[in-house]
């Protein structure tokens, strides 16, 4: 076999391939076993059936075409490794000649990781939020666990905000009862958003037994997004009892023993959650000034199937989830079709450049990821995908995935490197010194997968952390 390599752009390649006839006897002999298998020739036994009379009976077209399927992927690969490129995505092959017993010639055109050179980034500056943790913020903290050990009484009165309400209801649409729009005993917290839209409103000075109608668009079940006529009935009235601030409180709700340790520590936890948004919001600003520093060409098959792939799991995965369409989505969000598009591509962009910045990163760095990082990083990834670590570990052995996991790690140290090497400042001007965050790394990558992946809800993971 003989290949050339040409380079059409800085991320594009063809090659081109001559295969000597010879060198496909092997894809010659699996396509007549294969097809032996699969048709039958009266006075032969099935899979006996010799090579010419399949020729005379079937064709040897349709054997010569099976030899160039399967010997295809074998000579592409080859001379991929001998043109020592990176290939990115799927070829477009084109056969461009097929002499029978003389030669097999071929094109592949394929996007290639572009050369990328890294500027010295030791001069990145960023400016970060202080952290800063008042007394209001430590009250709120201790009022929201206050609520969360509220008890509730009944009361013969009217509801009002803040009541828990025991309700019955029925939606209906044109004016028929949906099959899934009748529910009965559904508790629910005046002020809480948790249901209907108008809800509040309705139920809101209603006595046990008082009822109301309102409209409201349905989020939910056959008839999401439609209009419908709501019927509510109150069956019940809870008034919501706080528990008193004390040092018995402090016991019921925690390990401590008194209320002024339970601050102390929410304090403390308030602390570590701003440490860990002012070191997300470092490594975020310190990688949107790496990106401006570097010059990525961008492969245009790439960056349109990434285009394509962020768009299908919205549509189909997250708004899905939501019982929302992309068209209800942008009403949503009041965006036209051509902004949401704009918008996509400029995130895939910012993803593809992200990979690739931080891939050259790793290789110029030499850095590499070990078995404690990678179980502390598939620990992580098995919790917010709602998995034990065991059937995560499955799952990413199963689907080939561990090199995956291994490039999201060390994207994440290089980051992290870049990071360390920043001048970070908070808004009160003192030096922000990054190298004291143990979990660096981790988070680290955390940042980079949101901006790789395009997930938004890893942001949200982050938040909860």
């Amino acid at each position: 076999m003989k290949s050339a390599v040409e380079t059409l752009n800085p991320t594009r390649v063809r090659l081109t391939v001559e295969v000597p006839f010879e060198e496909l006897k092997d894809s010659l002999d699996a396509a007549y076993k294969k097809i032996n298998q699969q048709v039958t020739v009266k006075g032969f036994r099935k899979g006996k059936i010799p090579a010419r009379v399949i020729d005379q009976r079937f064709g040897r077209g349709a054997v010569l075409e099976e030899a160039v399927n399967d010997a295809l992927p074998k000579f592409y690969t080859a001379a991929v490794n001998e043109a020592d490129i990176d290939p990115l995505g799927q070829p477009e092959v084109d056969i461009t000649e097929l002499k029978d017993g003389e030669t097999l010639n071929f094109t592949a055109e394929v996007d290639v990781r572009p050369e990328i050179e890294i500027p010295d980034y030791s001069g990145i500056e960023v400016t970060v939020d202080a952290i800063e943790v008042g007394d209001e913020d430590v009250e709120k903290a201790v009022q929201e666990l206050r609520e969360r050990f509220a008890s509730t009484a009944p009361v013969e009165r009217a509801a009002q905000d803040g009541d828990v309400v025991t309700v019955d209801l029925e939606a209906k649409v044109d004016g028929e009862v949906l099959a899934d729009g009748v529910a009965e005993g559904v508790s629910y917290t005046i002020g809480s958003g948790e249901l209907l839209d108008g809800i509040d409103e309705a139920v809101t000075g209603l006595e046990a037994g008082g009822e109301a109608t309102f409209t409201s668009e349905l989020k939910g079940g056959s008839a999401t997004g439609k209009e419908a006529e709501v019927t509510v009935k109150v069956t019940t009235v809870a008034q919501r009892e706080l528990p008193e601030l004390d040092d018995e409180f402090a016991q019921l709700a925690s390990e401590f023993d008194t209320l002024e340790e339970l601050k102390a520590d929410s304090r403390k936890r308030l602390a570590d959650m701003k440490q860990y948004d002012q070191a997300t919001q470092a490594q975020e600003r310190v990688l949107e000034e790496l990106l401006k520093l570097v010059d990525v060409p961008m492969p245009e098959k790439l960056l349109e199937d990434e285009i394509n792939t962020r768009k299908h799991n919205l549509e189909h995965h997250q708004l899905g989830q939501m019982g929302l369409d992309l068209a209800k989505y942008l009403e949503i969000q009041g965006k036209t079709e051509e902004e949401f598009v704009a918008e996509t591509k400029e995130a895939a962009v910012k993803g593809i450049k992200t990979q690739f910045i931080l891939d050259a990163l790793v290789s110029r760095e030499k850095l590499s990821v070990n078995q404690e990082e990678l179980t502390e990083h598939l620990m992580r990834r098995a919790a917010s995908s709602g998995m034990s670590p065991d059937q995560f570990a499955k799952a990413v052995v199963e689907g080939n995935q561990v090199q995956v996991l291994v490039g999201e790690v060390a994207r994440g140290k290089a980051l992290a490197k870049v990071v360390e090497s920043a001048k970070v400042v908070d808004t009160d001007g003192e030096i922000v010194d990054m190298s004291d965050d143990e979990d660096e790394t981790e988070t680290a990558a955390e940042t980079v997968e949101a901006v790789v992946d395009g997930d938004e809800a890893k942001g949200e993971e982050k938040a909860e952390a």
